[in-house]
C-alpha cells in the first residue's frame, strides 16, 4: 500500500499522532528495511580456503584425528595457526570460554583479553605463523592440552533436564566421533539440526554487530554534514556531562545541546523494546523541568531492522517520546528538513 507523504510522523504535529497512531505507526512500518540476509564481512573474516587449510593441517597432525595428542598438535598451531580457530570450533566455544576453561583445568591463566587478541591475530593474518615469545608459549600449549583432553573425553553423562555442550554429532562420543565424521561426512539432517541449535552465522553476526550499526550513522552523519550541520558523534561508552545515557549525535555541540538524535539498528523485536525504553528516556531528560512546548531538546529517532516493526505499541510510544521525529534509512532525506536540524543548516 503506498503511503502518502503526509502520514509521516516526523511532518505531523503531536496533536494529529495523538489523534490516529495507527496511521503514523503503518507509515514508519512501511519504511523499515532489514538487513539480515547480508551481512558485511568486517575485518577479520575468516574465508573457507584459510578454514579449511587449517582444518588439513590439523587432520594431518591427528592422523585423521584419531590421536589427540597435544605433543603433536602443538606445532601446528604455530606453523598454521588457522588450526587454533579450527580447534575452537570443534569445541563450539567462545574464545572467553575456551580460556577460562583452560585455566580451571591446568592452572595456566589465560585471559579473555589475551585469548580475544589471539583469536583476533589469527582472524587478520590467517597464514602468518604465531609467535610464541614470553607467555604466548605457556598458554597455547595449556589450551591445546584443554582441547585434547575435552575432546578425547567427549560429552559425560548429565541429568536429564540439562544439555552438555560436547554432546554434539562430532565430540559426543570422543575421538570416535571426530573420526568417523572427519572420513564419512554427517547426515545433512544432523548438520542442519546442529546449526539450529547455534543460529547460523551468529558468532560472525556478533562479531560484526557495531559494523552493521555504523551504517545507519554513516548515512546520518552524511546527511548532517551536506546540509552544513554543526554535529558531535559520540563514541560507544563515552560519559557526556547532562546524560545519564550518551545518545548517538548532539547538535550543535555537547555545550549546547538543542537536538540529539539516536541510532538504532535491531532485527529482534525484544532488543528493539530496550532501544525504544532508552528512547522514550531521553525524551523524558528533555521535558525534566520544562513544558511540553518547550523542550530542553528535540529528541529524534533514526531506525532501521525488522524488530522494530513488530510491536505497534513501542512504536507509538516511541513516536510519542519524539513528537514524531522517527525517520528510517528510507526516509533519512527529510531529516533535515522535518525536524530543528534546519534551523542550523549552513548547506542550501
Amino acid at each position: 500500500m503506498e503511503i502518502k507523504m503526509l502520514m509521516f510522523p516526523f511532518k505531523a504535529s503531536l496533536e494529529e499522532i495523538n489523534k490516529n497512531p495507527e496511521n503514523y505507526v503503518d507509515s514508519v512500518f512501511s519504511c523499515l528495511e532489514s538487513e539480515f540476509l547480508v551481512m558485511p564481512k568486517g575485518a577479520g573474516f575468516v574465508e573457507y580456503p584459510a578454514f579449511e587449510g587449517g582444518y588439513e593441517a590439523l587432520k594431518a597432525a591427528t592422523n585423521g584425528f584419531s590421536m589427540l595428542d597435544p605433543a603433536n598438535i602443538y606445532p601446528v598451531t604455530v606453523s598454521e595457526p588457522m588450526s587454533i580457530i579450527v580447534l575452537r570450533t570443534m569445541l563450539g566455544f567462545t574464545p572467553p570460554e575456551w580460556g577460562y576453561i583452560t585455566t580451571q583445568k591446568t592452572g595456566v591463566t589465560v585471559s579473555q583479553g589475551f585469548i580475544r587478541s589471539l583469536d583476533r591475530k589469527i582472524r587478520m593474518a590467517p597464514d602468518v605463523e604465531l609467535s610464541t615469545n614470553g607467555v604466548t608459549k605457556e598458554r597455547v600449549e595449556a589450551m591445546v592440552q584443554t582441547a585434547c583432553q575435552l575432546l578425547s573425553a567427549g560429552a559425560p553423562e548429565v541429568n536429564i533436564d540439562q544439555l552438555h555442550r560436547l554432546n554434539k554429532a562430532d565430540t559426543k562420543q570422543g575421538i570416535s566421533s571426530i573420526k568417523n565424521l572427519s572420513r564419512i561426512g554427517a547426515p545433512y539432517a544432523m548438520l542442519l539440526y546442529e546449526r539450529f541449535i547455534g543460529r547460523p552465522f551468529a558468532g560472525h553476526r556478533d562479531s560484526v554487530s557495531d559494523i552493521i550499526g555504523d551504517s545507519l550513522e554513516s548515512a546520518i552523519e552524511d546527511v548532517l554534514t551536506r546540509a552544513g550541520v554543526s554535529f558531535r558523534k559520540t563514541k560507544r561508552a563515552e560519559r557526556i556531562e547532562g546524560f545519564d545515557q550518551t545518545p548517538d549525535f548532539i547538535i550543535p555541540s555537547e555545550f549546547n545541546p538543542q537536538i540529539v538524535i539516536e541510532a538504532k539498528i535491531t532485527e529482534d523485536d525484544g532488543t528493539a523494546r530496550d532501544k525504544v525504553t532508552r528512547i522514550q528516556h531521553l525524551g523524558e531528560l528533555s521535558l525534566a523541568g520544562r513544558s511540553l512546548d518547550n523542550p530542553k531538546y528535540e529528541v529524534i529517532a533514526c531506525i532501521g531492522g525488522r524488530g522494530f516493526g513488530v510491536r505497534r505499541e513501542d512504536m507509538k510510544k516511541m513516536l510519542l517520546a519524539t513528537r514524531g521525529k522517527v525517520f528510517t534509512a528510507k526516509t533519512l532525506d527529510h531529516l533535515v528538513e522535518c525536524s530543528e536540524l534546519k534551523r542550523y543548516r549552513s548547506n542550501q
